[in-house]
């Protein structure tokens, strides 16, 4: 089983306001120091640090550079729906694994898995398709949404 169906598999954990207070701040701005978070939030750099390293030890948050793959010479992305047969865990465990492949849902519907895909080019997502994704046992078949461009990406919708 993957570290992320194991999480899946515990309990929420509990965060004080001064936790989801952090998280908020680095939401923001995850270049955010531990000095200018402690002051927002009332605690000291060594006390936010001690924090931030608890809460990410636990799988509560990463701290990533989230970057635009145009920027960086990856021309095609696009969402691959699948329809599945057999263990949907297994599965996505599998085209976890895929390179090229950066995020992995299990879904209610029409299609059993979304996974996201980055590529250089179309001809690396007509292999990625072709060679790696519709090979898995498991796949029944797949429906393939090319984005045309991305108009939103956030990561700031806070905590509860």
């Amino acid at each position: 089983m993957s570290t992320q169906s194991r999480q899946a598999l515990t309990k929420p954990i509990q965060l004080d306001d001064v936790s989801k207070a952090i998280i908020e701040q680095l939401q923001a701005d995850g270049r955010r120091s531990y000095a200018e978070i402690g002051k927002a939030v009332g605690l000291s750099e060594a006390a936010v640090r001690q924090r931030v390293q608890k809460l990410t030890d636990a799988g509560v948050m990463q701290v990533v550079a989230v970057t635009d793959p145009m920027q960086l010479g990856f021309y095609r992305q696009a969402m691959i729906g699948i329809r599945a047969s057999g263990d949907t865990r297994e599965l996505a465990d599998r085209l976890a694994a895929i390179p090229s492949v950066d995020y992995v849902v299990l879904t209610a519907g029409t299609f059993d898995i979304l996974v996201e895909v980055v590529c250089e080019n179309d001809e690396e997502l007509i292999t990625l398709l072709n060679s790696q994704i519709r090979n898995l046992d498991g796949v029944i078949t797949t429906e393939t949404f090319v984005y045309l461009k991305l108009h939103k990406q956030f990561y700031n919708w806070g905590t509860r």
